[in-house]
């Protein structure tokens, strides 16, 4: 099993900013692209952002200007910057390696005032 290791989820107002951490295995990391998702209640998984081994980065319409992912490629770890915070952004957010489905246990944000 292939873990992945996320931290950062919690209760935020409206407005407010997030840091959401994942550490990945170092073998899987240095080699693949990474991804952030989220699922709402009651709807389907989205891809939130992604960022490839060079850094190119993606991301969902929804968040872009507010959302940042980065990923430090010493420390095996991708970072999802949330700013300026949404009800609508409340969700169990996860950490992924698209190629080969590998997904974090999920880390819950929830934005409420």
């Amino acid at each position: 099993q292939v873990q992945l290791q996320e931290s950062g989820g919690g209760l935020v107002q409206p407005g407010g900013s997030l840091r959401l951490s994942c550490a990945v295995p170092g073998n899987i990391f240095r080699r693949n692209t990474m991804g952030w998702y989220r699922q709402a209640p009651g709807k389907q998984r989205e891809l939130v952002a992604s960022i490839s081994i060079s850094g190119y980065t993606d991301y969902t319409d929804s968040v872009k200007g507010r959302f940042t992912i980065s990923r430090d490629n010493t420390k095996n770890t991708v970072y999802l910057q949330m700013n300026n915070l949404k009800p609508e952004d409340t969700a169990v957010y996860y950490c992924c390696v698209p190629t080969y489905g590998y997904w974090g246990q999920g880390t819950q944000v929830t934005v409420s005032s």
